[in-house]
C-alpha cells in the first residue's frame, strides 16, 4: 500500500514538473517579425496635433464624436510630450482621423475598441486601441458621464497606442 502512494506522488510530481516546462517554453521570447516597422526619425518634432472625427459623426453620432473630438488632443499631447514643440519652425503636424468607436457590453470579453489612421510626415499608420470597462453601479445612474470617461479611456488608450506605433 505505501508504495503505490509512493508511485501516485512520483507521477503527480512528475506531470507537475512536465505542465511547467511546457508552459515555461509558451512564454520564451519569439523570434523577431519579419515584418519589422519603419522608426520615425528621431529628431521629428510635432508643432501641431490635428484630429478629425467627421467619419465618427456619420457612424457614432455627435455626442460620442464630439468627446472624442475633446480628449484625443490632449491625451495625444500627453504622451508624445517629449515630441511636442508648439510654434518651432519647421516642426511637423500630426493628423488624426478617428473612423469609429465602439462602446462594448463591457469586461474583456467585449472591450470598447476605437481606430483610426494617423500621418506624421508622410507616414501613415492605422490605429486599434482597446479599452476595458468594467460597469458599476454610478454608471447606471450617470449614463452620460460614464459614456464620456469610455471614450476618454480609450482616447488615452490611442494615444499610447500611436507613439508605439510610430515609434515616437
Amino acid at each position: 500500500m505505501e508504495i503505490l502512494s509512493l508511485t501516485r506522488r512520483s507521477a503527480l510530481f512528475g506531470l507537475t514538473v512536465i505542465g511547467a516546462a511546457l508552459l515555461g517554453a509558451c512564454n520564451a521570447p519569439q523570434a523577431p517579425s519579419m515584418q519589422a516597422a519603419t522608426p520615425t526619425a528621431p529628431g521629428v518634432h510635432i508643432g501641431a496635433i490635428d484630429v478629425d472625427t467627421a467619419p465618427l459623426v456619420a457612424q457614432s453620432g455627435n455626442p460620442t464624436a464630439a468627446w472624442a473630438q475633446q480628449a484625443l488632443p490632449g491625451q495625444l499631447a500627453q504622451a508624445l510630450a517629449p515630441r511636442m514643440a508648439p510654434g518651432e519652425a519647421g516642426a511637423a503636424t500630426l493628423s488624426v482621423v478617428v473612423n469609429s468607436i465602439y462602446l462594448g457590453g463591457g469586461g474583456p470579453a467585449n472591450p470598447d475598441i476605437i481606430t483610426g489612421d494617423a500621418t506624421l510626415n508622410g507616414r501613415q499608420v492605422h490605429v486599434k486601441a482597446v479599452s476595458t470597462w468594467i460597469p458599476n453601479p454610478t454608471d447606471q445612474a450617470l449614463p452620460e458621464q460614464a459614456m464620456q470617461g469610455r471614450v476618454q479611456s480609450l482616447a488615452q488608450a490611442f494615444a499610447y497606442r500611436l507613439r508605439r506605433k510610430m515609434h515616437l
